[in-house]
C-alpha cells in the first residue's frame, strides 16, 4: 500500500464525485458542497485548487497506489491570523480506520511547517466524528476545546471540537 499526497489532476474529478456522493462522507463535511456531487463539480473544485495562490492554499489529493482516496487542504488565514491556517480533510468511507487519515494529517502538517512561515494549523470537527478526532490526536494535534452548539448540519445542532498543532 503506497500512500501519497500529490497535486490534484483534472482526471481525479470522477473519483472525487464518487467519494463525495457517499452520505456517510457528506454528513461530516461543511455545507456548501453540491448534493449530488457531479463530475463537473469535481472539475470546478480541482481547477480552483490548481489556480489558487500557492502561498495561501495548499491542497492535495490523498492517494493509495495512485488511486484517489481522499482530500486534504490547508488554508492560510488573513490579517492578524496570517501565520495560522485551517486544515480540512476527508476520506472515502472504505478507507476509514486504516491509519490513512492520521498519515495524511501528519505528512501534510510536516510539509506545511517545513515549507512555509505558518506557526499554527487548526482543524474543526464535529464532536460526534470520533474517527476524525482520533486521527487528529494521533497526528499530534491537541484539542483546545469544545464549542458547544457551534454548527447546524442536516437540521441537527452540533458541538464542534477545535484542534491545533503548533510549529515546534
Amino acid at each position: 500500500m503506497e500512500l501519497a499526497l500529490r497535486p490534484w489532476r483534472l482526471s481525479d474529478a470522477k473519483a472525487l464525485a464518487e467519494l463525495l456522493n457517499d452520505p456517510a462522507v457528506h454528513t461530516n463535511l461543511r455545507d456548501g458542497l453540491p448534493s449530488p456531487y457531479a463530475e463537473e463539480d469535481g472539475r470546478n473544485f480541482i481547477t480552483d485548487m490548481l489556480a489558487a495562490d500557492p502561498d495561501k492554499v495548499f491542497a492535495f489529493a490523498i492517494t493509495q497506489d495512485d488511486s484517489l482516496v481522499g482530500s486534504i487542504g490547508v488554508f492560510r488565514q488573513e490579517n492578524i491570523h496570517r501565520r495560522t491556517a485551517e486544515m480540512g480533510c476527508y476520506l472515502g468511507r472504505k478507507h476509514w480506520n486504516r491509519g490513512i487519515g492520521t498519515w495524511a494529517v501528519r505528512e501534510t502538517s510536516r510539509r506545511i511547517f517545513a515549507q512555509t512561515d505558518l506557526l499554527r494549523i487548526f482543524a474543526e470537527t464535529f464532536a460526534r466524528n470520533h474517527g476524525s478526532c482520533r486521527a487528529l490526536e494521533k497526528a499530534g494535534f491537541q484539542c483546545e476545546g469544545v464549542m458547544r452548539k457551534h454548527a447546524v448540519k442536516n437540521g441537527e445542532v452540533l458541538d464542534v471540537k477545535l484542534y491545533a498543532l503548533l510549529r515546534e
